[in-house]
């Protein structure tokens, strides 16, 4: 898995003050009920980030992400895979959560997605700019929901994206990024065994095919799950990794 219990994510630069954060149920087209975590800052704001997590679910490193963004104006909601097999069950390490992976549906996933965005747009403004940010199994899926042109994203920020597994029949990351349609901000670590160099190497030359601007920064000495503030030896590349993803909203924002 990505994250433990005890894992929390780094601490951004610039905070504005304190957000405020709730657990919602969100339904989608089909009627499944699924869960999600709201957080925001009380001021508008031009932006929105929409996160997609690890390989667990919704839990509760994701609630703090989603709090550490609305502190620094960017309003955030994260969302949970398993409402169609799990429920509304919590997500601890306590859930067992590979055979409900085995069963994810990246169809149906997208009625979640467009559940979430429809929740974004009644608390923003029509135009808000949605960036997704996803990690490991979650940067997989901000790539691939990112190559369908009607979700009408601002940006992609896959952190530690999987990259060579097939979900459901789709396809994998590197089949579909010649398909991508929006500006990609990528971060890996260089000593991550699961993604291999060659693999980024490959997902470059298939986002130039795609002809969308793309970064994708390597810290070469960070494994998967680096950020992370107990991870003291990585600070510095999460520190960067935050500049790096807010400076990537700040400048696509605008539409």
């Amino acid at each position: 898995m990505c994250y433990d219990d005890q894992a929390q994510p780094p601490v951004p630069p610039g905070s504005r003050g304190p957000a405020h954060g709730e657990d919602l149920v969100l339904t989608a087209q089909d009627g499944t009920r699924f869960a999600a975590y709201s957080a925001t800052g009380g001021q508008p704001a031009a932006a929105y980030v929409l996160i997609y997590p690890d390989v667990r679910g919704l839990h509760n490193f994701y609630k703090q992400l989603a709090l550490r963004f609305a502190e620094v104006g960017v309003p955030a909601l994260a969302i949970d895979y398993f409402g169609r097999t799990a429920g509304l069950t919590g997500r601890d390490e306590s859930f067992e959560y590979w055979p409900h992976v085995q069963q994810i549906s990246l169809d149906s996933f997208m009625l979640d997605v467009q559940a979430a965005l429809d929740f974004i747009h009644s608390k923003s403004t029509p135009d808000v700019a949605v960036f997704v940010v996803g990690f490991c199994m979650g940067g997989s899926f901000t790539l691939l929901t990112g190559t369908n042109p009607a979700l009408g994203f601002a940006g992609l920020i896959p952190f530690y994206s999987g990259l060579t597994r097939d979900f459901g029949g789709r396809g994998t990351v590197l089949e579909n990024a010649a398909q991508v349609q929006y500006p990609v901000l990528g971060l890996f670590g260089g000593a991550d065994e699961g993604i291999p160099a060659s693999a980024i190497a490959t997902l470059d030359e298939q986002l130039d095919l795609a002809g969308v601007e793309h970064t994708l920064k390597v810290y070469p000495d960070a494994p998967h799950s680096f950020f992370d503030r107990r991870a003291e030896q990585y600070a510095a590349e999460s520190a960067d990794a935050w500049q790096q993803t807010l400076g990537f909203i700040a400048t696509h924002r605008q539409r």
